[in-house]
């Protein structure tokens, strides 16, 4: 069982991670930042028991069951808006919290402004292209390649099987190798 310090410790050392899966996948950095809010205080609640090691799966597992709950609210939130939008006026809501991200990590101050500027836009290229990815080939993705979760970890967070990350894995990666080579990136 992990002490207070240590279950601080590991929440506060996945919160950037996890903020920025969330963002991936519903695009809103308010609902992102509920999303991970909600996945640490279930994981404190009711798994600060379990052994330090086990925890790094049931928060991944626990923010993609959160990350799903929300899709599930927003399905019927959407179907009484469009049901209640003739009595409503119209929203312009057109502001894309992405692009309001730090890209790069503040510990690459000594590179030149030109090497950031490139890492930056680089950087920005790639979120992008994730974001265009298919949910389930996302979550793959980035538990495996992000996370550096195993196949066997990934598998059990996503609740399918290994053969499954394998094959959203490799669709995803193929995807992003074809969409960044047209854009003239090589990693």
């Amino acid at each position: 069982m992990p002490s207070r310090l240590e279950l601080s410790d590991f929440l506060a050392s996945v919160e950037k991670r996890a903020f920025k899966q969330a963002m991936f996948a519903v695009r809103n950095e308010e609902s992102a930042l509920d999303i991970v809010q909600d996945a640490m205080m279930k994981l404190a609640e009711k798994y600060g028991d379990k052994p330090l090691a086990e925890l790094p799966m049931l928060f991944q597992r626990i923010l993609q069951n959160v990350i799903r709950d929300y899709y599930r609210r927003q399905k019927v939130r959407s179907m009484w808006t469009t049901l209640l939008s003739a009595f409503s006026g119209p929203e312009d809501d057109e502001h894309d919290p992405l692009e309001s991200l730090e890209s790069a990590d503040s510990d690459h101050k000594s590179e030149s402004p030109q090497a950031q500027l490139e890492q930056r836009q680089t950087l920005g290229v790639i979120e992008r292209e994730i974001e265009k990815l298919p949910l389930r080939q996302r979550e793959a993705f980035l538990m495996r390649y992000w996370e550096e979760m195993d196949i066997a970890e990934t598998a059990a967070a996503m609740g399918c099987s290994e053969g499954s990350v394998k094959t959203h894995c490799s669709r995803a990666t193929h995807t992003l190798a074809a969409a960044l080579a047209a854009k003239g990136l090589t990693l």
